[in-house]
């Protein structure tokens, strides 16, 4: 039995020394590791190194969002290393791999995983490679099988590469070397070097030719490459026939360490030779460079990034960013005793001629130590000093006289330091002092300073009291419009609260605020709250009264009077006598004594000085036994006028008792608006057996307007509910005028829908009818569409569109007829029925205009055939148009859209990847 208690403390003390190393450790490397399951784990010193040993059936860890799982995994904290013994896998969520393999190796702080016989998969690509290594950013492998079928769960796989060595760029670009190609498993060419282009779009090879225009003959070229195992770009090729000079060039690459300190480089340049018109070239230059520099005693090692940016090409030659490099710097490291930064923004090209958007740093030194607490005390600095160039403050006068831009240096120190202490019981104080200074080259300098203290009481329980003190002052005026302060501003707030429950269910509350440095008549008001929640009242209410002139600013109340469960009696049980209580027998009571449980009374309304008096809200709402059934009604009345200005009703009926006897349910509202405008709103529905409804909606204006044609909208609709196997439904309405009492452009829509397992049938029209300003009655619109499945093999399918649009002034106006026909699209699936590899379609298409009666073109129905083969990891698609003699074949990539291989028409044979002269 001691044995046991032994060994469970024991257990207990190691699971919590290991806690408490990978805690550590995230800490300091920030990355977290998270033991989320395990059966033993143990702690070593081999070698003078400390290992945690975490063992058992199934291991589970969590660095950052990746997923660890093994049966034994060896944590490393002098190596800061995970080792995955034996069978194991590593999940990056960020890439969104799964390594799978044998002893696998995590560095956590280079955030790189080495393994053998590892099997990698994503999205796209499955690599199996004989020794494996992941770094940020590449994926490494030697002896490397992939290929992008393996996703598919095909074998064998339609083509696969074998390679003694190749790198993976995720979303980018896979490099093999010494490669073979193999088509279903077979060897059939070999390749010193294969770059296969993955995923992302504005990195896939382009060839595009083009001629006409003011530039001529033009050729874009983008060429990928890769230099060392570390570094991949794309080379950019420009012609331009008629620009002088006609060539322009450029690269993109991306570089993953290619320097010590040097984390990641990216480069985007293009010189572009300039619109015809303007000689020379344009340049493009974004260069990125981050990495980290390890430094002494510093927590974490230095990090940095530069950006270098340029943008001249499409820019007008009067652009005032035209030939401006943009540079920024920033670095920081982060030290026991203080967090340091040195930050660099510059423009170098022609002097600015408009404000600065962004304050030019030249350059910027921050210095930020670290919080010091004491106690209940808390003390919080910082410091920054620079040159800085930035937009002329307007409300300067000197800085406003050097243009709209200034330059000069800037010193700043802020500092917050707060306290807070238990004077006695149920008591609690604190004071906070906030500083900001700026002090600048110019002899300017700018205070922001707030000290606020507060003292609060409680007594009785629920009730308190507090005391609030300030004085805050700002002033100075900086030269720079971005730290700016804005006026001059001094103040000392005395302020005093109180919260009381006064009786049960009740709460009382006052708030006053008095400013020493303001006149009487610019204090604030005081606040007063009063809150009643007791059945079958709720109320809230709000005052604010001037205290010095002693009237009412404001004033808004509401209250609600509901007690649904006032009707039912409750039985309370007999209590026993106890020391301190008396005996009580069993009684009956009641939540309230509300008469009416089925009845709930609103209303709302207040008072404005500057106003007057706010509307009235009176609103009742009467709700059935069931609950399904309600009715409510609501009026608002304006005190000020006074009279009536908004009334309204709804409701909601749904018998319940029998479908049978009541197979209806009826919902409707109603809003009339009689201020400023006069205008009703409403709708009504009406459902029966749940099949079938009936409904019609209205917005009207009830006084005409001069101007308007119409007073709004009526529409009445019938139909069955949608979501059914068979849908129909006929809208009559549109735009209707009171004055006229009629509609003045009505419309009859009809729609007719039925779906059947691998068959559907729908056939829709629209009828424009004779209104006071629509003098035909005619058809708009017509629409027809069928389609049949066959099983998993075939399909068929058709549809006819025909519109009718009017132009002009009637009874001059002429109507253009459309009628689109695709009567028939036959698709047949080739291949084995769960995973079809082929489907070849046929359809007819042909669209069919006329004018005034009159046909517009005379081209016959037009048949379309179709091939398509899906291979998952690739497609080829081949057309037909048999009646023009055109043909076209494209084939299809992963992640990539479908490349044309050739167009062939009546006019000759075109290869859109080669030029054309």
């Amino acid at each position: 039995m001691r044995r046991s208690t032994r060994k469970q403390s024991g257990l207990r003390t190691l699971l919590t020394a290991a806690l408490v190393a990978v805690t550590a450790w995230g800490q300091a490397e920030a990355r977290t590791v998270r033991i989320v399951s395990a059966d033993t784990l143990e702690l070593r010193t081999v070698d003078g190194q400390d290992l945690v040993v975490i063992a058992g059936e199934g291991v589970e860890l969590r660095v950052d969002d990746d997923v660890v799982k093994a049966r034994r995994v060896e944590f490393n904290r002098t190596r800061r290393t995970l080792t995955l013994v034996g069978a194991a896998s590593y999940r990056s969520e960020k890439d969104g791999q799964d390594l799978r393999g044998e002893n696998l190796v995590i560095d956590l702080g280079a955030e790189q995983v080495t393994g053998e016989d590892v099997l990698i998969s994503d999205a796209a690509l499955e690599i199996r490679g004989q020794e494996v290594e992941r770094i940020p950013g590449q994926l490494r492998a030697s002896g490397g099988y992939f290929s992008t079928c393996a996703r598919c769960g095909r074998t064998p796989n339609d083509f696969a590469f074998r390679a003694e060595r190749l790198i993976v760029y995720p979303g980018d670009r896979l490099v093999a070397y010494r490669a073979q190609v193999l088509i279903v498993d077979v060897p059939v060419l070999f390749l010193p070097v294969l770059v296969l282009p993955l995923n992302e779009k504005d990195r896939q090879p382009r060839f595009q030719v083009g001629s006409g225009g003011a530039d001529g003959f033009t050729v874009l070229a983008d060429l990928p490459f890769s230099l060392a195992d570390n570094t991949l770009g794309t080379t950019l090729l420009r012609y331009y026939q008629n620009r002088t000079p006609s060539f322009g060039a450029g690269v993109a690459l991306r570089s993953y360490a290619p320097l010590p300190f040097v984390d990641r480089l990216d480069l985007y340049t293009l010189a572009n030779p300039r619109p015809v018109g303007a000689e020379g070239l344009d340049l493009d230059l974004d260069l990125t460079a981050a990495g980290r520099v390890p430094l002494a005693s510093a927590l974490r090692d230095l990090d940095y990034r530069l950006n270098v940016l340029r943008r001249d090409i499409g820019r007008a030659g009067t652009d005032p960013e035209k030939g401006v490099t943009r540079v920024t710097f920033g670095a920081k490291v982060d030290y026991p005793l203080f967090t340091a930064e040195l930050n660099y923004v510059d423009r170098f090209g022609p002097e600015p001629t408009t404000a600065l958007s962004t304050p030019l740093r030249q350059p910027e030194v921050i210095l930020d130590p670290k919080p010091y607490t004491s106690g209940n005390l808390s003390v919080d600095t910082r410091f920054s000093a620079g040159q800085y160039t930035a937009k002329s403050n307007p409300l300067s006068r000197s800085a406003s006289a050097q243009g709209v831009n200034i330059s000069t240096s800037r010193l700043e120190e802020a500092h917050d330091i707060s306290y807070s202490a238990v004077p006695w019981p149920n008591a609690e104080f604190s004071v906070r002092n906030t500083f900001t200074g700026r002090y600048y080259g110019t002899g300017a300098r700018t205070v922001q300073l707030s000290v606020q203290a507060a003292l609060t009481g409680r007594f009785n329980v629920d009730n308190t009291l507090g005391l609030t003190a300030g004085y805050v002052r700002n002033e100075g005026t900086s030269p720079f419009e971005f730290d700016a302060i804005g006026r001059r501003y001094l103040s000392a707030p005395l302020g005093v609260t109180l919260s009381t429950v006064p009786a049960r269910g009740v709460t009382f509350g006052a708030a006053y605020t008095r400013d020493l440095f303001l006149a009487p008549q610019d204090q604030a008001p005081a606040r007063f709250t009063l809150n009643v929640n007791r059945l079958p009242l709720t109320l809230g209410s709000t005052l604010t009264r001037d205290l010095d002139s002693g009237e009412v600013k404001n004033f808004d109340y509401s209250f609600t009077l509901a007690d649904p469960d006032s009707g039912t009696l409750k039985v309370r049980p007999a209590q026993p006598a106890t020391a301190t209580t008396p005996a009580a027998p069993q009684r009956t009571e009641r939540s309230s004594e509300w008469p009416a449980p089925q009845l709930a009374v609103t209303g709302s309304g207040g008072y404005s000085d500057a106003t007057g008096l706010k509307p009235f809200r009176l609103g009742f709402t009467v709700t059935g036994d069931t609950r399904t059934n309600n009715f409510s009604a609501y009026a608002q009345h304006d005190l000020q006028t006074p009279g009536l200005n908004e009334f309204g009703v709804s409701f909601s009926l749904a018998p319940t008792q029998d479908m049978i006897l009541n197979p209806y349910s009826v919902t409707g509202r109603e809003t009339v608006t009689l201020k400023p405008a006069a205008r009703a709103q409403g709708n009504l529905a009406v459902n029966w057996r749940g099949a079938y409804t009936f409904s019609a909606a209205h917005d009207l204006l009830l006084n005409h307007p001069a101007e308007a044609k119409d007073s709004g909208t009526l529409t009445f609709s019938v139909g069955t509910v949608a979501g059914g196997a068979t849908n129909w439904n006929l809208t009559y309405g549109g735009p209707f005028d009171l004055e006229r009492f009629g509609w003045t452009r009505p419309t009859l829509t009809a729609a007719y829908r039925a779906t059947r397992p691998g068959q559907s049938f729908g056939v829709g029209a629209t009828l424009n009818v004779v209104g006071f300003d629509q003098p035909r009655t005619e058809l708009s619109r017509a629409d027809l569409d069928a389609n049949w499945q066959f099983g998993g093999r075939a399909s068929l399918s058709g549809r006819a569109l025909y519109t009718r649009t009017r132009s002009g002034a009637y009874p001059e106006d002429r109507a253009t007829d459309t009628l689109t026909l695709a009567p028939l699209r036959l698709g047949v699936a080739i291949g084995p029925e769960d995973k079809p590899g082929a489907y070849l379609t046929g359809r007819l298409e042909q669209t069919f205009t006329w004018v005034d009666g009159v046909r517009q073109d005379i081209g016959p129905v037009r048949p379309v055939i179709g091939l398509t083969i899906d291979r998952c990891c690739w497609a080829l698609q081949a057309e037909a148009d048999l009646k023009l003699g055109r043909y076209r074949l494209a084939v299809g990539l992963p992640g990539q859209t479908n490349y044309p291989l050739f167009d062939l028409t009546e006019n000759g044979f075109d290869v859109p990847l080669l030029p054309r002269f």
